[in-house]
């Protein structure tokens, strides 16, 4: 399924409306002094809409991505508008003073940080864009501050974090990975692929007949997966997930590995189920595509990615602000 400018459109309207919207919110910080009760935006001027800091930030990059697939769209201009007014140096250092605090070293750790490289990474991808070029320059010192958190994040992570939310250390490993390629800097890839093995290469029997949990938005053992095709060969790669999932072959092939269904697409927590589905589906892909060529398996999960894929484009409930400030975001990811 491809992205079409109607639908980008009406994604773009999600993040528009949220970006510079202060509230709700839900300020995720340990507070230190009198000085940390403050408005949002007075906290972090930049990124202090969509309900919290790491939908604020993915909301930019859902932006900054439309507007370069699509620059000629009614919308562009409205979005480069928005982009502008959030990345301006006054803003940024607000920003770097926010993360450099006490106490806040492990913020945003390793989902919101991830995310910022992404946005980093994605700003990068521009071809003679004066106004990405600007943004990125202006981003630069949170870029740096960024990728050193994470590298530092993986190389101390005694034991892999398996959630399926935020703190799930393979997503996050995932998305500091790319950026990390993406922008040049192979050493720090190398270093957190290093780390990748060294936390999952060992893995058997992923439980992923016991997915879901009630509030994921990431598949534990697909966000594994989908890390590991990223730092392993093809082969190598089919060989860990033979040992990783030896159930696969029921509930990945006979189609018991269906779409879940959110009961409460206003409640914050059970809307999570709605964007579960488009992780999943971008997962799936991924694992497909990291298989070798004519893989047996290949067909069977690029079936599942695209039942989840519809089941994923249909959870988008623009009136339920619970789940349209942030499954914008996972949308875009999915189909670009």
């Amino acid at each position: 399924m491809n992205l079409t400018p109607t639908l980008a459109a009406e994604l773009a309207a999600l993040a528009l409306g949220g970006l510079h919207r202060e509230y709700p919110n839900r300020i995720g910080h340990l507070l230190t002094s009198d000085a940390d009760v403050r408005a949002p935006r007075e906290l972090t001027p930049a990124f202090f809409g969509c309900f919290d800091w790491h939908s604020a930030v993915h909301g930019h990059w859902m932006l900054a991505r439309l507007v370069r697939l699509f620059p000629t769209e009614p919308f562009a201009s409205e979005a480069r508008a928005a982009l502008d007014v959030s990345f301006t140096p006054e803003r940024i250092h607000g920003e770097l003073e926010y993360l450099m605090r006490d106490g806040r070293a492990r913020f945003e750790l390793p989902y919101g940080m991830g995310w910022l490289l992404t946005l980093g990474a994605e700003l990068r991808r521009f071809e003679h864009d004066d106004d990405a070029l600007r943004w990125r320059d202006v981003l630069a010192p949170l870029m740096e501050l960024g990728f050193d958190r994470l590298a530092r994040y993986a190389a101390e992570l005694p034991y892999p974090v398996r959630s399926g939310e935020h703190g799930q250390s393979a997503f996050g490993l995932s998305l500091a990975l790319d950026a990390a390629r993406a922008t040049g800097r192979s050493e720090m890839a190398d270093s957190i692929a290093r780390d990748a093995r060294r936390l999952y290469q060992g893995d058997r029997d992923g439980p992923l007949h016991l997915e879901p949990s009630a509030f994921d938005f990431l598949s534990p053992c697909l966000g594994e997966a989908d890390l590991m095709r990223r730092v392993l060969a093809p082969e190598a790669f089919a060989d860990w997930l033979s040992v990783f999932l030896p159930r696969r072959g029921t509930s990945l092939t006979d189609g018991s590995f269906a779409p879940v269904r959110c009961p409460d697409p206003s409640d914050g927590r059970l809307a999570h189920l709605d964007g579960l589905n488009a992780s999943r589906a971008w997962m799936l892909r991924g694992i497909a595509e990291g298989l070798p060529c004519g893989h047996a398996l290949a067909a069977p999960l690029l079936d599942a990615a695209r039942a989840h894929t519809e089941a994923a484009l249909a959870g988008i409930h623009p009136e339920h602000y619970a789940g349209s400030h942030w499954l914008g975001t996972f949308a875009v990811y999915l189909l670009t």
